[in-house]
């Protein structure tokens, strides 16, 4: 089987300073999985370049392998910490282990754990009408479930 580290490696050499890995996966079959991502965004010349990269290492006489490049999916859930702070100030949905949904602007994130704001209408004791009320929440990584981007049109 191929060594996971060696792939991580590979990937390492090519990546520049604002690329980075979301994930790596190889399976029992030999069946390479990279996601790769960006602050700003990956190119097809980028994950072409990477996937050079590795086929380049490794032979395929010794060992057959199957390889997959790609850029971290929009509306996937987020997966390394450079996700978070890649999309501050951007709509998310955040769910919590308990099942709620949330959705909101990711205001901040730290090795702890992020920030994030959310608005909604609530009537306000005295008042006619609804108000907006923003509410910042603080959450570490082990109380979400997922967290990944809103995307809208």
């Amino acid at each position: 089987m191929i060594d996971k580290k060696r792939i991580v490696q590979l990937i390492e050499e090519k990546l520049t300073d604002d690329q980075f890995i979301v994930d790596v996966e190889v399976s029992p079959a030999n069946q390479i999985s990279v996601q790769i991502d960006s602050e700003n965004g990956i190119t097809i010349d980028t994950c072409v370049a990477v996937s050079r990269q590795i086929e380049g290492n490794l032979d395929r006489e010794v060992e057959d392998f199957e390889l997959q490049v790609s850029s971290a999916g929009l509306g996937q859930p987020f997966k390394v910490f450079r996700q978070y702070v890649k999309n501050i100030n951007r709509d998310v949905e955040v769910v919590l282990k308990d099942g709620k949904k949330m959705e909101g602007i990711l205001k901040s994130a730290d090795e702890n754990g992020f920030e994030f704001e959310t608005s909604q209408k609530e009537k306000i004791e005295g008042k006619k009408k609804k108000e907006l009320v923003t509410r910042l929440h603080q959450f570490s990584f082990e109380e979400v479930k997922t967290v990944k981007n809103i995307i809208k049109f």
